[in-house]
């Protein structure tokens, strides 16, 4: 036996793909706007450089390493080899060295050093806006 009872009407589903299509379509027109603007500006970057060294205002011990591997402590120069015995009383010493100095050369240069149980922490300079240090 059969029913014979009406059937289901499918109820009205909404179709996402015109919504889909036009997002992307925004997001096409957005990505080739904002491309042709970025590629037109050529940003330029000069790095900081220190003209003259203020080392009253810097911290103490200071260890300047310039880039032929000289090196400062405090002012006075310090012949390699030395630097351990030069801070026998200071756990503590603040590195200044030339910005074309790689980290692996900086590294090598205090392994050589030998330094037992001495932080090393690096200093930087900043210049203000009218090229003075702060």
């Amino acid at each position: 036996m059969q029913s014979r009872l009406p059937q289901r009407r499918k109820g009205a589903q909404f179709d996402s793909s015109l919504a889909i299509i036009n997002i992307v379509l925004l997001l096409i027109f957005f990505f080739i706007t904002t491309g042709s603007l970025m590629s037109s500006r050529t940003v330029e970057v000069s790095l900081p450089e220190t003209t003259r060294l203020p080392l009253d205002l810097l911290p103490d011990p200071l260890l300047i390493i310039q880039a032929d591997g000289a090196m400062l402590l405090d002012g006075e120069v310090i012949e390699k080899g030395a630097l351990a015995d030069a801070l026998i009383d200071s756990p503590t010493v603040h590195v200044l060295t030339d910005r074309e100095m790689t980290a692996a050369n900086l590294l090598t240069i205090l392994d050589e050093e030998a330094l037992i149980a001495v932080e090393v922490r690096l200093v930087t300079l900043h210049l203000n806006a009218g090229g003075d240090e702060e």
